[in-house]
């Protein structure tokens, strides 16, 4: 009697294979455009005093010079990482970031504010083309968890360090070059990305990919430029009806696009994995490690340089040991990954953002040692929530769809990026008009001036005799170090409360998951 031949079981779960020493060095070019755009996210916060000088700004064109770039760039995110997903990401990469060269060499020889206000937003256009592209590519380079965890521990490692670097290299440049400089340091970094990544990163697409969106793309951008913009507004300037408008706007688009996603069989944005708490948290993670990272920088580096007195390169030097542990930090990250369970790496994290915004507030005297202190613990922070955070996200999303699960993670990068100056820059700003003391008799336009900030304080003091100048000075300075303590309090309370929040919703999350064939 013949035996009935048995077949093996194919359902469990099998191993995804290991990347090979070429997929490292694809990664290694990958990271070349992550710095790249993390450096010009924070790069002009030194050459804003050349630029105002070469190009005479008003307020308000020196506003958007800042702004338009993360606003562009976190608009246009999450279509890009669709448009990724359907053409092609290393294809959208290549294109990106011949563009940003490109303009990046017209937006140093800007000949006017509104020039260089047009070549920004382009830069921001081109930015969210690069963004989503190197992350999903990473995402379908290294398929072991391990693996991908330490890959991604990279890049993070690249966007916060990168972010970091910004001051750092500007202050260097502009010790010794024109403003324009800043820009064309793009040009020797896109060149070889040009050059090496069609040979060693290979192509990666959404197999089935659904329509364009034309719709969906103009929610998008409609939604999040009032949003953010009316954000600012309210933070720079108050509340008022047209920036309430915006904000509600905005909301409103964005309820439409979401109603959007949820009708469709192929749809831009999966809407539905925010309805997994570890991804929404996750989002929430790395929007709120980018808010303290870039509202730290913005009120330390005026203060080493206005209240301190160090030139932009000295000031630079004391953020490197910040700099260094940042990357450390999320390197480190990764490995810990297997052993402890995400929530309370992310919300470690966090609670390390909230120790270096205490050791600021506690820094009364503003020393250089306290700032290193202070920027190394926070840094340790971020390094470790933005590795954590961004492998949770992408573990979330299959395959197919990692350019649009990027995206969702870039768009978060960017608009922390954009609140961390607004909402911090804005509590600094009303309590240095706050305590500021005006000398009495100075022309009202001077006393403006002298009111809204400390560089302006500055400007006006070296116009006035030697007495009153110093005693406005000394004024300026302590009221901006008053506004410098009641931000980092801020920012301790509001640490605390999204250290919380990830312990709650990231519970769920495995500490070493199983691999998952999507």
């Amino acid at each position: 009697m013949a035996t009935k031949a048995t077949t093996p079981k194919t359902d469990l779960p099998q191993t995804p294979p290991r990347a090979g020493f070429r997929t490292w060095i694809a990664l290694a070019v990958l990271m070349l455009p992550v710095l790249l755009v993390s450096v010009d996210n924070t790069v002009l916060s030194f050459a804003i005093p050349s630029i105002s000088l070469a190009l005479t700004p008003s307020a308000s064109e020196l506003l958007w010079i800042i702004d338009v770039y993360p606003l562009v760039l976190a608009a246009l995110l999450v279509p890009m990482g669709s448009m990724a997903d359907r053409f092609g990401r290393r294809k959208l990469l290549l294109i990106g970031s011949t563009g940003f060269a490109i303009v990046s060499v017209f937006a140093a020889f800007a000949p006017s504010a509104g020039a260089l206000i047009g070549y920004r937003a382009l830069l921001g256009l081109f930015g969210a083309m690069l963004m989503p592209s190197t992350l999903s590519l990473i995402r379908n380079l290294f398929l072991h968890p391990d693996q991908r965890r330490k890959a991604i521990a990279i890049w993070a490692a690249g966007f916060s360090g990168g972010a970091a670097l910004g001051p750092i290299v500007g202050g260097f440049i502009l010790e010794h070059f024109w403003w324009g400089a800043v820009f064309l340091m793009s040009v020797p970094v896109l060149i070889p990305l040009l050059i090496l990544a069609p040979i060693f990163v290979p192509e990666s697409k959404d197999p089935n990919p659904g329509k364009i969106d034309v719709v969906s793309i103009l929610l998008t951008f409609g939604a999040m430029v009032p949003l953010i913009f009316g954000i600012k507004e309210i933070a720079q300037s108050g509340f008022s009806a047209i920036n309430v408008a915006l904000i509600v706007a905005g909301i409103a688009l964005g309820t439409l696009f979401v109603r959007r996603q949820l009708r469709r069989p192929n749809p831009m944005m999966d809407v539905t994995l925010f309805q997994n708490p570890v991804f929404s948290g996750s989002v929430g993670a790395n929007l709120l490690s980018i808010f303290a990272l870039v509202g730290f920088l913005y009120f330390i580096t005026q203060h080493l340089q206005l209240v301190v007195g160090l030139s932009p390169t000295h000031a630079a030097y004391v953020l490197v040991p910040g700099l260094a542990i940042t990357i450390v930090s999320g390197l480190l990250a990764a490995s810990l990954a297997g052993r402890f369970k995400p929530a309370y790496l992310v919300a470690g994290g966090l609670l390390l953002n909230a120790t270096g915004f205490l050791i600021v507030w506690l820094n009364t005297d503003g020393s250089v040692i306290g700032i290193i202190a202070a920027f190394a613990v926070l840094g340790a922070g971020v390094g470790m929530a933005e590795t954590i955070s961004n492998d949770l996200i992408l573990a979330a999303a299959p395959p197919a769809k990692a350019g649009a699960a990027s995206a969702i993670s870039e768009t978060a990068y960017e608009v922390g990026s954009v609140l961390g100056t607004a909402v911090l820059g804005s509590i600094l700003a009303a309590a240095y008009r706050m305590n500021v003391v005006i000398p009495a008799g100075l022309p009202e336009a001077q006393g403006t001036t002298a009111s809204q900030t400390l560089g302006g304080a500055i400007d006006v003091a070296g116009t006035l005799p030697p007495q009153q100048g110093t005693a406005l000075l000394e004024s300026a300075k302590h009221a901006f170090d008053s506004g410098s303590g009641t931000v980092a309090m801020v920012s301790v309370v509001l640490m605390l409360g999204a250290a919380l929040m990830c312990l709650w919703t990231l519970r769920s999350a495995d500490a070493n998951p199983e691999p998952v064939n999507h």
